[in-house]
């Protein structure tokens, strides 16, 4: 893997490039409290057959931290993107987003449908549907990412590990475990506080009304354990004029942490679907 730290928009972005020039491409985005590192076993599995593009998001990983909260909005965040693929001169890939990363891969796909060829949901969400929930979110992020600021990063992984949506991963083995520890304990304070404040799902725009508008193949991914986000690719699914939801069993939120190899089998026979088997 190359690392890159590129400098786009006045922001450093940094990311994990395979580097072929001649290979399908598929860009991956992380979740909250994740970066590009997220992605390696994945990555290795597909190893030689795609060029892979990891990007850490605004705030996360090596990618700068911007002083403003509105440099972390959906909307900035997009420009970053777009700004970042005709950087790197790449069109017409697959785009991987998981959880808060997927939300973003959502929005960038209906922003800039011409340049994506399938869009590939882990455990996301289009945002909220009405102002009083945002609201609500917005609320509940700012008083977490408040706790952040006066916690410190410690006190807040010690307790991030351990909300419900995370229980699955408990069956991981100490090593899988102390790795995503490892990369959550990397985060600086500014940068999950900005996130959670600019980009968080009470603070971002509902794209539940635009589903129809995305046509190309979209494929849904989602933990069997996590019924919340089985219920809500459900929904999406019946919105979409041209998706696929998958439920893996006996996992939770992070198919793609809990079961690398079949996560990535599965990427990888969804884009051979697409196209054609070709």
């Amino acid at each position: 893997m190359i690392e890159r730290r590129l400098l786009v928009r006045d922001q450093f972005i940094h990311m994990k490039d395979t580097g072929e020039v001649d290979l399908p491409v598929i860009v991956f985005l992380h979740g909250f409290t994740g970066s590009s590192a997220t992605w390696d076993e994945v990555i290795g599995v597909l190893k030689g057959q795609f060029r892979m593009i990891a990007v850490d998001l605004t705030g996360h990983g090596k990618t700068s931290i911007p002083k403003e909260v509105r440099r972390f909005q959906m909307a900035e965040q997009l420009a970053d993107l777009e700004a970042l693929f005709t950087e790197l001169t790449i069109m017409n890939f697959t785009l991987v987003g998981y959880s808060m990363g997927g939300r973003i891969a959502l929005a960038y796909t209906k922003e800039y449908p011409k340049r994506v060829k399938t869009l590939i949901l882990e455990s996301a969400s289009p945002g909220l549907k009405t102002v009083e929930e945002r609201a609500a979110r917005a609320h509940a992020d700012l008083q977490l990412a408040k706790r952040i600021e006066t916690e410190g990063i410690k006190a807040f992984v010690d307790f991030w590990e351990n909300i419900p949506l995370f229980a699955t991963q408990k069956q991981l083995t100490d090593e899988a475990r102390q790795k995503i520890r490892n990369e959550r304990l990397n985060q600086h304070i500014e940068g999950l506080a900005g996130s959670l404040k600019g980009i968080g799902t009470g603070s971002q725009p509902s794209y539940w009304s635009n589903l129809h508008e995305i046509r190309l193949p979209v494929l849904l991914m989602t933990g069997e354990m996590d019924e919340k986000f089985v219920t809500i690719s459900r929904e999406m699914k019946s919105e979409f004029p041209n998706a696929e939801h998958k439920t893996v069993k006996k996992v939770g939120h992070a198919i793609h942490v809990e079961k690398p190899i079949l996560f990535a089998t599965m990427v990888k026979e969804h884009i051979i679907k697409i196209q054609g088997g070709n």
